[in-house]
């Protein structure tokens, strides 16, 4: 009796193990047209940022502290060892550097987990992390507002 007791307490805590590792949360797909979606306009004073904030729609900011899926161009800005650790995510590879200056809304601050990923820009490359949604300020200026917590490059087919 007592056994079948400890063999059916281990087949119960081997299905509850089995159903959290179900439940972890699956990465979604997430692309610029919901992120650019709308128009931000930066406060000229960082002391209404709070106020600021409310212009991203409830839509964008449901996204926040989720595991995402999100595709665009590498714009290193961090590097260690030849490896890239902080980047933005821009939605066009005629942003920045070659083209218009991108709005606000249109690239994702990257900071990988770990020792980061070897640099690969002017073609669209796929990251999955933990989105944050809000402003980002850096030295007293609005520096984005999203921040993937990088946890892997993707390889997308096609």
């Amino acid at each position: 009796m007592k056994t079948k007791f400890c063999l059916s307490l281990l087949l119960s805590a081997l299905g509850l193990a089995a159903r959290a590792r179900g439940a972890e949360a699956e990465a979604v797909t997430l692309g610029f047209d919901k992120l650019a979606s709308y128009e931000f306009v930066a406060p000229e004073d960082p002391a209404k940022a709070a106020a600021a904030e409310a212009q991203i729609p409830a839509k964008v900011r449901e996204y926040n502290d989720k595991k995402v899926l999100v595709t665009g161009f590498m714009l290193p800005v961090k590097m260690a060892a030849g490896l890239v650790t902080e980047f933005l995510l821009v939605k066009d590879p005629m942003m920045c550097c070659y083209g218009v200056m991108p709005k606000v809304n249109e690239w994702v601050v990257v900071r990988m987990v770990g020792k980061g990923v070897p640099p690969l820009m002017d073609v669209p490359i796929t990251f999955e992390g933990t989105l944050s949604v809000g402003q980002l300020y850096e030295g007293g200026y609005l520096t984005g507002l999203y921040l993937l917590k990088g946890e892997k490059r993707v390889e997308t087919k096609g």
